[in-house]
């Protein structure tokens, strides 16, 4: 056990990591690199000709990143099709990673003098190289955000590793905002009214590709995919069926207008933010105070998350988030040139962002099940392929926004706060809070109205599902008697008092429609193999394991009514799926008095899920040992 807990605080810790080196590669990507093309790139002496060449990057940009748009559920989908030794995800993560990682440090160069020497020719390689970027981060994007749903079936499990993902990339977005202007400075030759050159940006791209990859070879050796029955499809998804799958699941699109409009008005926002330091009060160091103040306050909000979500739920921390981002903008407006002011507001403004991302990664998150039981396949990738093409839709707004702000407003290479007129002051403030505001604002609507799914009807339907899917545990594996006895012994998993299966008060258990069997009231809490065989299925939650005896006989042995809702609490399990037992063994142990306390019945029902099998009774009521006999399984194809 304490190996077990070890290799999960080794995986959480990859993981977060793995998102730090992520988000600081995106951070970069969204919000410093368009500062670099409009104010570094094209030099302002050329005149018109800078205008031009920033606005058609811009446009690139836009029209690449909508594109791209297009390709994510095909890149989600081909993820989940993925198979390999290291799982659907690992590859995808750092090969990305690496490829990425290299573009984007190119990109943040003007290529030999390209830019200046065959101005359309650098246009063309330019998008090339986005385009071929973006791909191969949206591969490593997809997989990385995918593994969520992987690691577990549970809502509450989940939002511990969310967490510690979304502390790992908090830290790893603002530390770029902390680190920029200083890089920037020290390997720049010249200090170009603090806003340095194209060799401190270049060494500034180094370190965040760097530190992305490094990230992503760690994630692939220190997070492990945990197998089960209900991640298997019978069939894969076709290119075909893509959109299919994403439009019939209504939460899942609801969720996607509501975030597509909050994180488009968000990003604009947060990308403008260095261009008031630099434009409005003249000082672009001073961003780096406001970076170090979100990256420790940030990490305090992502921590808040479980236990807010679990005081207000997660709808209400998303109005909460909303409220205090809608004052912050208000704060921002008339802030002026007053540091103090614009801190206050910017911190306002990031405050509740990480508690949004992770309220929606945790619906969209939920819907894959929703999706699973709706219409009977399971997508992860595919499913959460949604958010960062969000994200990056976003993004692609966001860019437009920001390149088309910088122009209209008059802060280009070259401009300094004094050179900023009233108009463009005017234009700016339009761009930076009415729009986003109003984006924000829509987003929250649509989902007052229309986003449902919450965190007891996922429970609901993860309690359906493993009911549903427990009705195939036992149709792969042929019934076989090799010795030609039609009748095997089946003995008790648990002591207690037997009863008879119709007396039990889940009616899916007690009407026969998950398998004939019987329930025994405990008097211990040790379930024990009751044969020889191998671990089918095993749960998140611990309260029920599926096995298979080397005879054939597939059983299913469920602890309690309603015990998925405790999440694990007070269970312990002692086998993994796919692992060997003998009969005797110990398989799981659980605490009675949590079962009652949380105000669940602790009745253990046993039943055999293979539809040509047919159980007799041997004991029908009294007290019974594990290891005693009290039923025979027969086989009806047979002939009984």
């Amino acid at each position: 056990m304490q190996e077990k807990k070890e290799s999960v605080l080794t995986s959480r810790l990859s993981y977060a990591f793995g998102a730090f080196g992520h988000d600081m590669f995106y951070a970069t990507l969204s919000t410093y690199f368009i500062m670099f093309v409009t104010s570094h790139l094209f030099d302002k002496s050329s005149g018109g000709m800078n205008a031009k060449m920033i606005s058609y990057i811009t446009l690139i940009i836009f029209i690449l990143r909508f594109v791209e748009l297009a390709i994510d559920p095909f890149i989600g989908n081909t993820i989940d099709n993925t198979s390999t030794r290291w799982g659907n995800f690992k590859p995808w993560i750092v090969g990305g990673g690496l490829i990425s990682a290299v573009i984007i440090a190119i990109l943040f160069t003007n290529m030999g003098g390209l830019n200046t020497s065959n101005p359309y020719l650098y246009l063309i390689v330019f998008a090339i190289l986005y385009i071929t970027m973006d791909i191969f981060y949206s591969f490593k994007d997809v997989g990385f955000w995918s593994m969520i749903p992987a690691l577990s079936f549970d809502s509450r499990e989940r939002e511990k590793t969310a967490t510690f993902a979304r502390v790992g990339s908090n830290i790893g977005a603002n530390i770029v905002g902390v680190m920029v202007m200083p890089i920037v400075l020290m390997f720049s030759q010249v200090s170009n009214n603090g806003q340095g050159d194209n060799r401190g940006w270049f060494a500034f791209a180094l370190v965040v590709a760097g530190t992305s990859f490094i990230s992503a070879v760690v994630v692939g050796l220190g997070t492990k995919e945990k197998n089960s029955e209900l991640r298997k499809n019978k069939e894969k998804t076709t290119f075909r069926g893509v959109l299919k799958v994403l439009t019939r699941n209504d939460q899942l699109m609801w969720l996607s207008l509501t975030y597509a409009l909050y994180t488009a008005g968000m990003q604009i926002t947060n990308a403008l933010e260095l261009y008031y330091f630099t434009y409005i009060l003249g000082d672009a160091s001073k961003f780096s105070i406001l970076a170090s103040i979100n990256a420790i306050i940030g990490v305090f909000a992502v921590i808040a998350f479980p236990p807010m979500a679990k005081k207000f739920s997660r709808r209400n921390v998303f109005f909460i988030s909303i409220a205090v981002m809608i004052i912050a903008l208000l704060l921002f407006l008339v802030a002026g040139s007053s540091l103090s002011l614009v801190i206050t507001a910017a911190v306002l403004f990031y405050i509740p962002q990480p508690l949004i991302f992770l309220v929606v990664l945790m619906i969209i998150t939920d819907s894959v099940e929703y999706g699973q039981l709706k219409f009977g396949h399971r997508d992860e990738s595919l499913t959460l392929s949604v958010r960062p093409l969000l994200d990056k839709m976003g993004g692609a707004i966001s860019n437009g926004v920001v390149g088309l702000t910088a122009v209209w407003a008059g802060m280009t290479a070259g401009a300094s706060a004094s050179d900023i007129t009233a108009h463009g002051h005017m234009v700016f403030k339009l761009m930076m809070f009415g729009f986003p505001a109003a984006l924000i604002l829509i987003g929250t609507f649509i989902f007052f109205r229309k986003v449902t799914l919450d965190e007891k009807e996922h429970a609901e339907i993860v309690e359906e599902l493993e009911k549903t899917w427990g009705k195939t545990l036992g149709e792969d594996v042929d019934f076989i008697d090799a010795n030609g006895d039609m009748g095997y012994e089946y003995p008790a998993p648990i002591d207690g008092e037997i009863e008879p299966l119709s007396s039990v008060a889940d009616q899916n258990f007690a009407s026969g429609q998950m398998g004939q069997g019987f329930a025994i009231k405990p008097t211990d809490g040790r379930i024990y193999a009751p044969f020889s065989g191998t671990v089918k299925v095993t749960f998140p939650t611990k309260h029920a394991i599926g096995l298979v005896s080397d005879q054939g006989i597939a059983t299913l042995i469920h602890i309690g009514i309603g015990t998925v809702n405790m999440r694990g609490t007070g269970f312990v399990q002692y086998v993994e799926q796919g692992q060997k037992v003998e009969k005797g063994d110990l398989l799981i142990e659980f605490w009675q008095p949590a079962i009652q306390k949380a105000g669940y019945d602790d009745t253990v029902i046993v039943v055999v899920t293979d539809k040509q099998a047919q159980v007799e009774l041997q004991v029908e009521s009294g007290k019974v040992n594990h290891g005693d006999e009290v039923a025979k399984v027969k086989s009806e194809s047979q002939g009984v």
